[in-house]
């Protein structure tokens, strides 16, 4: 399969095989008016298999869903095209509306409108806990 390069955008490498609708969903790229490019389960000598996802423009991306979905992400911006800047990820320290707070009790299940916020707590185990009732969420 041959899918083109991007002129002027961005390409999300280096994504864990299985994890791109996941992030497509998340940063709502259905709502984008140009092409929009997933690449599922392509060959990877690093990783055996890896999801690639190409934006024919240049959006503003949310690093912090990036990070947490898959801190292995290189963000590669495209300009005339040409490589312009790599971009790798981290884990982010804190997650707003991300992920919700499954504990029942906690405000964020009682008022909708309510912001979800997590702080990372363990790095080596991707451990975050909610800012509001301190539930984990693994």
């Amino acid at each position: 399969m041959n899918i083109d390069g991007v002129s002027t955008g961005i390409v999300l490498d280096h994504i864990k095989a299985g994890k791109s609708m996941q992030i497509y969903e998340l940063l709502k790229l259905e709502k984008l008016n140009n092409c929009v490019a997933v690449i599922q389960n392509a060959d990877s000598s690093k990783y055996g298999k890896k999801d690639i996802i190409k934006i024919d423009q240049l959006i503003d991306l949310d690093l912090d869903v990036l990070g947490y979905i898959d801190s292995n992400i290189t963000v590669n911006i495209v300009k005339d095209g040409k490589l312009y800047e790599k971009k790798r990820l981290e884990l982010p320290e804190t997650l707003t509306n991300v992920i919700k707070c499954k504990n029942p009790r906690c405000i964020t299940s009682i008022e909708q409108e309510i912001v979800q916020k997590f702080k990372l707590v363990n790095k080596d185990k991707k451990v975050y806990r909610c800012a509001y009732c301190d539930a984990e969420h693994k």
